[in-house]
């Protein structure tokens, strides 16, 4: 991609994705707007509820900690408005729209109910993200209807307001339970080249596009992650479906590491640098951060600190390192 097929950008945006963005026009961020799935985690570690004081320092001190090494850092303002004044110099914010969760019948999410973009905006925020599960093969009309408008609406709202949007699809299959299992692996790749083709579509005012490694590299074959020869695709068809997908969207795209750990969420983007596909960069979260909620809970801020400081760090520089093989500027993506 070049940077004139992205003609509908404004200078106000594209100053947003380059605040997000590297000196290279890379997109190296970190993502620590989780808020049920962070909950969820402490509350696991201390055997009780996790707080909301919990919850914001636990994002303030990774955000201190890490986004020195980092290009942006995405939060949420309802537990991540102290991080924001623990951003590192020169580091991109942005800022998600969205309630944590989602209804469990149709997966359709919901805006947080007293924010909007231009209050995220005043917040500080350079770019607006949203996330929201969608199936390109949903048979409910009507739900399908509703999710692609609830994206036409944002998309609106964050042109309004001259604001990148930051738009995260990810995919499931309706008949499918278990997104972790072979039989969706085996159908992922299309699901979500698909999805990666419509919200690409000009309707939605998508300006960057966050989405899934196209694969499961826990079932490719030959991947260090494939540690029981259970295999959903050989190297050839991984490498090919990295192609289809970067070629599904004029839009600049990144990764988001979607919970795995650290090693398999580089292992995945060695992969991609190997397809030699065009992306932009990551979003990535929990593979950077997770293994300090332990610590966190054990021994207060000084384990959480310490876990960062050793781990955490040599977590981002290895995401960080394999990006840098393989991702290309937002504004050239050939």
């Amino acid at each position: 991609m070049t940077e004139s097929t992205v003609p509908t950008l404004t200078a106000n945006k594209r100053a947003g994705i380059d605040a997000c963005a590297d000196s290279h026009g890379v997109i190296a961020a970190l993502a620590i707007d989780q808020r049920g799935s962070l909950q969820r985690a402490i509350a696991i570690a201390k055997g009780a509820p996790a707080t909301p004081d919990e919850l914001s320092e636990f994002k303030a001190l990774v955000t201190e900690v890490l986004s020195p090494y980092s290009s942006a850092v995405l939060l949420d303002a309802e537990y991540g408005l102290e991080a924001i004044k623990r951003l590192a110099p020169n580091v991109g914010l942005l800022l998600a729209y969205e309630q944590s969760g989602y209804d469990t019948l149709t997966r359709m999410p919901d805006l947080m109910p007293t924010w909007s973009v231009r209050q995220l905006i005043e917040a500080g925020a350079q770019a607006v993200k949203v996330v929201m599960q969608y199936d390109p093969d949903d048979d409910d009309d009507k739900i399908a209807r509703q999710k692609l408008a609830f994206v036409e609406r944002v998309g609106s709202e964050c042109a309004a307001n001259d604001v990148p949007f930051f738009f995260e699809p990810v995919t499931y299959d309706r008949r499918i339970r278990d997104e972790k299992s072979i039989e969706y692996a085996k159908i992922k790749p299309e699901k979500v080249q698909r999805t990666m083709l419509e919200f690409s579509k000009p309707q939605y005012r998508v300006d960057v596009l966050k989405v899934e490694i196209p694969i499961n590299i826990r079932y490719v074959e030959g991947a260090r992650a494939n540690t029981d020869n259970v295999i959903a695709y050989s190297r050839s068809a991984a490498l090919e479906a990295f192609h289809k997908c970067a070629a599904a969207t004029n839009l600049p795209f990144i990764y988001l590491s979607a919970g795995v750990t650290n090693d398999i969420f580089v292992e995945a983007l060695e992969l991609a640098a190997e397809s030699k596909s065009a992306y932009a960069g990551v979003l990535c979260g929990r593979a950077t951060w997770q293994d300090g909620v332990t610590p966190f809970v054990k021994n207060g801020n000084a384990g959480l600190r310490k876990w960062l400081e050793t781990e955490g760090v040599r977590n981002i520089q290895a995401v960080n390192a394999a990006v840098a093989k393989g991702a290309s500027s937002w504004r050239r993506l050939d």
